[in-house]
């Protein structure tokens, strides 16, 4: 059957939220006496800042709980350029772990989630940098749509447009809210969004002032209110400091689980732009019905419906929705009808005791593949309910039923569709394409841009007459299982390729003038799949063999494949892209799933390629040990220039480390490892004794506590880091065996940076280690500890901030150097290049300095370093110097 869009979805897009991979969800009785309150209440308030976890959630689930307008948060970016906690994923692998964590924050405190197009490219100093990236006409129209979709009383931002907010992205996001603020009710601006959106001029902007502390310091700058939001909701059993709290603890990639907290929380909103409020928030602005021509009427039905409720039996007022609902529809006000009438409808499925939804019987499928999914409706209550229909959109005719559903009797449908040959596979549809710009994700769709997700691809249409009105709701076809341990769960269902193509590695390095093997893993999308699978080589470049036969017989089937590719000697790197045939045609997608338990599993299918590089690269010793860190593919990269790489752990730590030429430690490994501290002392000895032990930059906050520091001799840990890629590297010691001996290494070699030159440098450090590079910010002064060496009893150490480990680096050209022949050790050097996009580093934006949210901070808090306590409250105290 072939796939037809559907006009309504559009409006959809624009007016509700995302269809997300859940179901209908229940309401407790209190949940819907708030949300009939809710229904009276015509605001709207858009709250704005940089990154996921930046928002105050206690404010947000206070806007949306008590005062029970319609919230939104905005985050600029998805967090791309943020630490991962709980895996290795880096870049837009982490963005998409985070926009779920935003989700699930959502779903907690209540606010809808949005986003621009904007990339998280890292740390950044000052506003006008990220702008520069970001592009700033494009953020700044994604800023303007949002607020012409939202059509926000009042907009309110984390932070202020100024170094005090500690961070370009952050400052930044100020910015462009003030900006926006002045330019979305002119309709010359940005006039091709007006085929979809109406200019809207806000009333006014105000700073949320930020304190990371337990007690919020007034403002003194500005006029300002303050606003208590730690308020208790007996309908919800919660303060909002509670709610909060569960809401910011989703932030789990972030380290971000809090404590709730009680009791009074006053914080402060300074007027930065518009009509000034004198004691409310919303001064000025009319939340009543009476904002709307003709909601009078409305008004009092609602009333008499808040009357008429019984927790009990809230059945009772469906007659009351219903009347409210009709009256609603024949509003002018498109903006107020949309609203309203989503959030009766969610009150009517809730009152008549409804619950609906559509299962497939697998969570992927390919094209052209049939499918059986099952429907299922119910109806606990006495309200009359009678099933009309159901349809899949675009995939199925309407089904005709009038099936009249019994007090809390299961009604069960089950069929199948045929997938289109032409349906779009499933995955983030901003990383459908590739990237703009370095700052800016790609999306050719107006009606998308800045949701957190696309629809389902696949939505069920359910028909139900209540009480003889007609409704159709939309619910995502999902699939449901049951986990052993976790009960009930559901997960997005997926359209695949036929058959998915993934190279084993991002990069292949051919250090020397020999074959090396290139494997290949076909992974069927569905049963009985053949066809043949070969390699894509620039000129020159041959493998053997040609072409691959492959056969699939069962879905999910994996099959690996071997080609030996021989490199041109004249051509010194290219792309390397796997290629899959069948009947059905050429299949180049790999496939990549990020899962968690506390997310929903994300699928998407990159590009089936890899870098190829031929090098000329000497190389002394081969056994290498790695102490992993906070997620980096550095042991992959050695692995690939000739290294026997073995992961060492608490066993091997207690076993004789002798047997390694070097051991590499990993990014923040010593302030997310433990077990460190206790065995320094044989790491250093191992040192003393001939072994050879480079360190990776690690975070001066929450570092283990060690008495002797975590080199031979002393050195500091600072918040100073190089943040321009393109800074000047100067070699202090040119003539360092560690820039010349086996391969020279040449200011070239840090050409194309990606992110970040390097972060945490040290500051201060004994006179035993030798300083080898220096680098700056344009107008800072030099910073030198970036790349400290010191010869240590027979053996050699080295501490570097440089951000050398850039995970899921596409390409690189890699060189080692020692420091003296006869000192046997050797350390690796990556050149980054960014053509492919994606690459990022692994450095966290920030390390937060966490403590008990009855506390005062502890221990010296300078420039950038910030306390989490108390979720989105920030102490304006901790930033005691201008970056």
């Amino acid at each position: 059957m072939h796939f037809k869009k559907i006009p309504f979805i559009c409006l959809l897009l624009l007016c509700v939220k995302t269809v997300i991979a859940q179901p209908v969800k229940p309401m407790p009785a209190g949940e819907i006496l708030l949300n009939l309150k809710k229904l009276n209440v015509l605001g709207t308030a858009m709250y704005m800042a940089a990154h996921p976890d930046d928002e105050n959630t206690i404010m947000l689930s206070w806007l949306a709980k008590e005062r029970k307008v319609r919230t939104a948060y905005l985050s600029i970016t998805r967090g791309d350029g943020g630490q991962n906690l709980i895996g290795s994923e880096q870049g837009e692998l982490l963005g998409l772990i985070r926009t779920q964590e935003l989700l699930a924050a959502r779903a907690i405190d209540g606010p809808e989630q949005y986003f621009t197009r904007a990339n998280d490219f890292g740390f950044s100093k000052n506003t006008e940098e990220t702008l520069q990236i970001w592009g700033k006409d494009a953020v700044l129209s994604d800023v303007v749509w949002r607020i012409r979709n939202l059509r926000p009383d009042v907009i309110i931002c984390r932070f202020p447009p100024d170094f005090r907010a500690g961070h370009g992205n952050h400052s930044a996001s100020a910015y462009l809210a003030e900006e926006a603020f002045k330019i979305a009710g002119d309709p010359t601006k940005f006039p091709e969004q007006l085929k979809y959106v109406k200019p809207w001029q806000p009333k006014r902007v105000v700073w949320n002032t930020f304190n990371f502390g337990a007690v919020s310091q007034k403002p003194t700058e500005g006029t300002w209110i303050p606003v208590e939001i730690g308020d208790f909701n007996p309908l919800l059993g919660k303060a909002y400091t509670e709610i909060a709290a569960e809401s910011r603890s989703q932030h789990k990639s972030q380290g971000f689980g809090v404590p709730r907290t009680r009791g009074l929380r006053q914080e402060y909103l300074v007027h930065k732009l518009g009509d000034l409020a004198q004691k409310d928030l919303f001064d000025g602005i009319d939340l009543s019905w009476g904002r709307v021509k003709g909601g009078d009427e409305i008004a009092k039905v609602l009333d008499q419906t808040l009357k008429n409720f019984n927790p009990e039996k809230p059945s009772g007022i469906v007659p009351d929705l219903l009347k409210a609902y009709q009256l609603v529809n024949k509003l002018e006000d498109e903006y107020w009808k949309t609203q309203k009438k989503k959030e009766l409808e969610a009150l009517i499925i809730a009152c008549s005791g409804l619950y609906f939804e559509a299962n497939p019987n697998d969570f992927a499928a390919a094209a052209s593949e049939k499918v059986a999914v099952t429907a299922i409706a119910i109806k606990r209550s006495d309200v009359p309910v009678s099933l009309t229909g159901i349809r899949l959109i675009g995939l199925s005719k309407d089904s005709t039923l009038n099936v009249a559903l019994g007090n809390n009797e299961l009604q069960r449908l089950s069929f199948s569709v045929e997938i289109p040959k032409n349906q779009a596979l499933t995955q983030p549809y901003y990383l459908a394409q590739k990237k703009m710009s370095k700052g800016m994700y790609r999306v050719d769709d107006q009606t998308l841009i800045g949701l957190p997700e696309k629809p389902a691809d696949l939505q069920a249409e359910f028909s139900f007459s209540i009480e003889g009105q007609e409704f159709k709701f939309l619910s995502p076809v999902i699939y449901k299982y049951t986990d052993e341990v976790r009960g009930e769960l559901y997960r997005p269902f997926e359209i695949r390729p036929e058959v998915a193509v993934n190279i084993a590695d991002k990069v292949y390095v051919f250090a020397e003038k020999q074959p090396k093997n290139v494997e290949v893993t076909l992974k069927s999308a569905k049963a009985n799949v053949s066809g043949s699978v070969s390699l894509e080589l620039p000129k020159g470049w041959t493998a053997e063999p040609a072409s691959i036969n492959f056969s699939l017989a069962n879905k999910y089937q994996e099959q690996k494949y071997i080609f030996k590719v021989t490199p041109n000697l004249n051509y010194a790197e290219g792309i390397v892209k796997a290629v899959a045939k069948t009947a059905q045609g050429a299949f180049d997608k790999g496939i990549l799933t990020v899962a968690y338990d506390h997310i929903p599993p994300q699928t998407l299918f990159p590009p089936a390629e890899a870098k190829i590089v031929k090098l000329d690269i000497l190389t002394k010793g081969k056994n290498v040990g790695y102490i992993a860190g906070a997620g980096d593919e550095v042991p992959s990269a050695l692995r690939q220039i000739g290294y026997q790489v073995s992961m060492i752990t608490e066993k091997e730590l207690n076993e004789d480390l002798s047997k390694f030429d070097a051991i590499v430690v990993g990014v923040r490994a010593y302030n997310t490892e433990e077990r460190l501290k206790y065995y320094q002392s044989k790491l250093m000895e191992y040192v003393q004794n001939g072994g050879n032990m480079i360190v990776q930059y690690q975070v001066n906050s929450n570092l283990q506590k060690l008495n002797d520091g975590i080199g031979p001799y002393p050195f500091k840990l600072s918040r100073d880091r190089t943040t321009v890629e393109e800074a000047e590297m100067r070699f202090l010691k040119p003539d360092s065996p560690l820039l010349n001996v086996p391969n020279k290494i040449t200011a070239k070699d840090f050409d194309n940076w990606v992110q970040e030159r390097g972060l945490y440098f040290p500051n201060e450090w004994d006179s035993k280690y030798e300083v080898i590079l220096s680098s700056n910010d344009p107008g800072e002064k030099p910073s030198d500890g970036g790349l400290l060496y010191a010869k240590y009893g027979k053996g050699n150490y080295v501490f570097t901030g440089y951000a050398f480990p850039s995970a899921a680096c596409r390409s690189f050209r890699s060189l080692s150097f020692v420091c003296q022949p006869d000192f046997c050790w050797e350390i690796v050097v990556f050149k980054y290049c960014e053509n492919r996009g994606i690459v990022l580093n692994t450095m966290p934006r920030f390390f937060f300095f966490h403590m008990s949210c009855d506390s005062s901070p502890q221990g010296s808090l300078t420039s950038l370093d910030l306390c989490s306590v108390c979720h989105s409250a920030w102490i304006e105290t901790c930033l005691c110097h201008r970056p």
